[in-house]
């Protein structure tokens, strides 16, 4: 089933690549040809690889599990921030602290921290402290919640990564890889796309081009939700049925003994 239309890859610069001196050999694949000096994408291999990238993240979405968005890009920050908080995803969209998930327990002492000075501050004692005190225990605050605000909620290591631009988030995606979490990433024709389980080869540079693999992909975490949604409902329902089930048959035995118990 077609999430993205051709025309629409086409009239948002997808298959813009970078200048042909600054390509990746190994991307050579997913390129369709060179014109004035500008490598071109392939968007026929590009809407194969975002289906691929889709089905994966719909499938870890449906299991229950999170996804972690990372752009730190000026032009990937707000809608991905934006999309990943709408779907009540994990991201980082400011700076990604070496060892976010090679040393995810120090990171989580950083969150409970967070947490802790968060509840400070709309303690009454709060009130009382000094102005001196009161505002370097906002900066702090401050200062955690920019690094660590998109990961506030993430308890335990996420199951995938979906990146914008894996030369940028080189650090994010190495990561990923020594722990064997698997990565969904935009690609460019610069880049290296071996190291990527669901490379997405398109242009990582235009917003129009950020937005529209990024809406696709978050639809596909939206089918995701809503199908687990639907799993969780069918098993309830299923075990009212098997409850009632089981009190009708109890309801039936309970005549018999009696009749038994009068003979």
């Amino acid at each position: 089933m077609a999430r993205v239309e051709y025309k629409d890859l086409l009239d948002a610069g997808v298959h813009f690549g970078h200048l042909t001196r600054k390509w990746d050999p190994r991307m050579s694949g997913f390129i369709f040809m060179e014109k004035n000096g500008i490598h071109l994408i392939d968007l026929k291999k590009t809407m194969e690889c975002l289906d691929s990238a889709c089905i994966a993240m719909k499938g870890i979405v449906r299991s229950g599990r999170k996804v972690l968005f990372v752009a730190t890009k000026k032009q990937a920050k707000s809608i991905v921030g934006s999309e990943a908080q709408r779907l009540n995803m994990p991201y980082v969209t400011e700076r990604w602290l070496g060892g976010m998930l090679t040393n995810f327990a120090t990171i989580r002492k950083s969150l409970k921290k967070m947490s802790s000075i968060d509840k400070l501050t709309k303690d009454e004692a709060y009130q009382n402290l000094a102005k001196r005190e009161k505002l370097m225990i906002s900066r702090e605050k401050g200062k955690l919640e920019k690094v660590l605000g998109g990961i506030s909620d993430l308890t335990r290591l996420p199951a995938a990564l979906f990146v914008v631009d894996v030369k940028r988030e080189h650090i994010a995606v190495k990561e990923a890889i020594k722990l064997n979490i698997p990565v969904i990433a935009m690609v460019d024709t610069n880049s290296d796309p071996t190291t990527i389980d669901y490379p997405i080869p398109a242009n990582d540079d235009a917003f129009k081009s950020i937005d529209l693999i990024v809406k696709v992909v978050c639809r596909a975490v939206e089918e995701g939700l809503e199908e687990r949604r639907k799993d969780k409902d069918d098993a309830k329902l299923k075990e009212q049925e098997e409850v009632k089930r089981k009190a009708d048959e109890t309801g039936q035995e309970e005549p018999v003994k009696e009749k038994e118990a009068s003979n």
